[in-house]
């Protein structure tokens, strides 16, 4: 991400405590999909101040603003990223036995989605893709 997450928060006119730059910090530079917990966990590591409220609170701001986006898996836990306007766009497949969450982007599936949009007469403005399944045998 070009700008960084806190440059962001400040322009929308969030309030920015030590805390909350914890927050931001540790979901900028997480690699995977964290929940809250995760979050919380990585956060209190190298804060011990930090309260799981700061980080719920932390993350319903971002929800709000549009700057972090949720994947409600089927075991019931939500898990966070950041949304990227830099073009990287992808869609998740989600393991269901392990919970793992790949990310993936395929060029005919995005042409694909187009037709269907414009066959049923709309132009296409945003959407998202997630798609569940187990590991075949063997593999």
């Amino acid at each position: 991400m070009g700008v960084s997450i806190e440059r962001i928060c400040v322009a929308y006119g969030m309030k920015m405590t030590e805390q909350r730059r914890l927050v931001l910090k540790v979901i900028e530079e997480s690699n995977d999909h964290p929940d809250v917990e995760e979050l919380y966990k990585r956060a209190y590591k190298l804060d011990e101040k930090i309260s799981l409220a700061t980080v719920y609170r932390t993350i319903a701001s971002l929800l709000e603003y549009g700057l972090l986006s949720k994947l409600e898996l089927e075991d019931g836990r939500a898990r966070y990223e950041l949304v990227q306007n830099d073009g990287d766009h992808h869609h998740h497949l989600i393991d269901l036995e392990s919970g793992k969450i790949i990310e993936f982007y395929n060029e005919e599936l995005e042409r694909i989605k187009e037709e269907i949009a414009q066959r049923l007469g709309y132009k296409l403005i945003r959407h998202r893709l997630e798609l569940y399944g187990v590991p075949l045998e063997g593999k």
